[in-house]
């Protein structure tokens, strides 16, 4: 007869300081591994990817998104879950954060490879589905960051200007989501779904072909210039668009990288 191992509470409190999953998991994980501590870590990462496959398939729109920054470099972490209150939990911002430092030291890829082993845990000790989302990284001499309460992030790279420009045109992304840069970005399938859009409220119009015509041109300029940066007023100075306030600081946008869970 095999005499069952006996799993002291001290075991039971060590397993779970290292793992942060729930005392009857720890205890069981004990009792499979006959006590051994570095068997039971294994059993505990086994049952980890398993319950992590289960819930894959589970919808996770809500999360964090992190910003780290160094000397000309900014990188910016989507990490999703299921619900807002695993959004708010410690353990979770805390991966996030991990995962985000990860991409500052070591890269994208580095994170996309090591990403399960750091987040499986972590959705064992919750119970919620958890996702890698977008990884950004841009850099260049002028960078700028604005984080909203982690639900929306935007990094502005700017040729010229200073850092705190290019903050404040991020704060203005942020608010007011520009879909392009300047017009010569927006692309032909979205000007023909627009040309389509408006052509058919036009057509319906009493007036001569030569003014539909005209009348066509001004909404999808006007429906462009509102989702195009450069155009836009500025929100802190409305009587200046975007592009005037670069221009005048002697700057040119490069890029940016927006990403919004809101």
């Amino acid at each position: 007869m095999v005499t069952a191992v006996k799993i002291t509470t001290e075991e039971i409190k060590k397993l779970r300081d290292a793992t942060g999953v729930s005392i009857m998991q720890c205890k069981k994980a004990l009792e499979e591994a006959e006590g051994d501590m570095e068997k039971a870590l294994m059993v505990l990462k086994k049952k980890s990817a398993g319950i992590a496959a289960k819930k894959s398939g589970r919808e996770a729109k809500d999360g964090i998104i992190v910003v780290k920054t160094a000397p000309k470099k900014a990188v910016m972490v989507v990490l999703n879950c299921e619900t807002d209150f695993v959004a708010k939990n410690e353990d979770f911002k805390n991966l996030a954060d991990e995962l985000a430092q990860k991409v500052m030291d070591d890269g994208p890829d580095a994170v996309k490879e090591f990403a399960p082993e750091m987040i499986n845990p972590v959705i064992q000790k919750l119970g919620e589905n958890i996702q890698l989302g977008n990884i950004e990284v841009a850099l260049g001499e002028n960078l700028g960051v604005y984080v909203h309460h982690g639900k929306a992030a935007v990094i502005v790279t700017l040729s010229g200007g200073n850092p705190e420009l290019a903050k404040e045109v991020a704060m203005h992304i942020a608010a007011m989501k520009p879909e392009y840069i300047r017009k010569e970005d927006v692309d032909k399938e979205a000007l023909h779904m627009a040309t389509e859009l408006f052509g058919k409220e036009v057509s319906e119009m009493d007036k001569p072909e030569e003014i539909k015509e005209k009348i066509l041109q001004g909404k999808i300029d006007a429906y462009f210039k509102e989702r195009t940066l450069l155009d836009q007023h500025f929100i802190k100075d409305e009587t200046k668009t975007v592009g005037t306030l670069l221009e005048e600081s002697g700057a040119e946008i490069k890029d940016f990288k927006h990403h919004s869970l809101i």
